[in-house]
C-alpha cells in the first residue's frame, strides 16, 4: 500500500471511532436527560409483571380450591364446607353443580331457585327441569323440541289430534327429537 492509502485508511479508522464515540455521547446525553422517565417505565413494566404473575397464581389458587371442592362434593354431596368453598371460588360451577343435585334429587324448589340464575343455561336447564317435574311443559331454548313433544303428547292424550299434529310440525326434520315426532304423528293418522 502507498502511503497515501495507508493515511486514507487510518483517517478512516479514526473517523468511525469518532463515531461511535459520538454515539456513546449521545446515548449518555440521553439517558441523564431521560433518567427519571426511564426509570419510572422499567419499574412500571416490572410491578406490572409482578402483578400479572400474582393474579395468575392467585387464580390457579382458586381454581384448584374449586376443583378439590367439586371432587368432595361429587364423593359427599352433604359436605356443606366444600360447596361453600366451590360457591366462593365458582360460581358457575357451583350452580351447574347445584343443578345437577336438584335434578337428580327431583328438588323442585331447588330448580325454582335456580331458575333466576344469571347464566342462561342454567337458568334454562332448571326451568325446563322444574316445569318437567310439574308434568306441564315450559318454554326452552335448549330443550324446544322435547317441550313441543310433550306439548304434542298431552294434547294427544286429551284427543285434541289436530293440536298434536299442527305442534309435531313445528319441529324440524333434522332434530335428534323429528324420529320420536313421527311415530306421534302415526297417532294422529286419520283424525279430523
Amino acid at each position: 500500500m502507498s502511503i497515501k492509502d495507508e493515511l486514507n485508511y487510518v483517517k478512516n479508522e479514526l473517523s468511525a471511532d469518532e463515531k461511535v464515540l459520538e454515539s456513546a455521547f449521545r446515548l449518555e446525553s440521553f439517558l441523564k436527560k431521560h433518567k427519571t422517565t426511564l426509570s419510572v417505565l422499567i419499574g412500571t413494566l416490572i410491578a406490572a409483571a409482578i402483578a400479572y404473575n400474582g393474579y395468575r397464581a392467585y387464580r390457579a389458587s382458586r381454581l384448584e380450591a374449586a376443583n378439590k371442592a367439586l371432587a368432595t362434593l361429587q364423593a359427599d354431596p352433604s359436605d356443606a364446607a366444600a360447596r361453600e368453598t366451590l360457591k366462593a371460588n365458582a360460581p358457575a360451577l357451583y350452580e351447574h353443580f347445584a343443578l345437577l343435585e336438584a335434578a337428580r334429587k327431583k328438588d323442585a324448589a331447588a330448580l325454582k331457585a335456580l331458575e333466576n340464575s344469571r347464566r342462561a343455561v342454567v337458568a334454562d336447564m332448571s326451568r325446563y327441569s322444574a316445569g318437567a317435574l310439574e308434568k306441564r311443559p315450559e318454554q326452552s331454548r335448549l330443550y324446544r323440541d322435547l317441550v313441543l313433544l310433550e306439548k304434542a303428547y298431552a294434547a294427544l292424550q286429551q284427543g285434541d289430534k289436530k293440536a298434536a299434529r299442527e305442534t309435531l310440525a313445528l319441529i324440524d326434520a333434522r332434530s335428534p327429537a323429528a324420529s320420536v315426532a313421527a311415530l306421534l304423528r302415526h297417532a294422529t293418522i286419520g283424525a279430523k
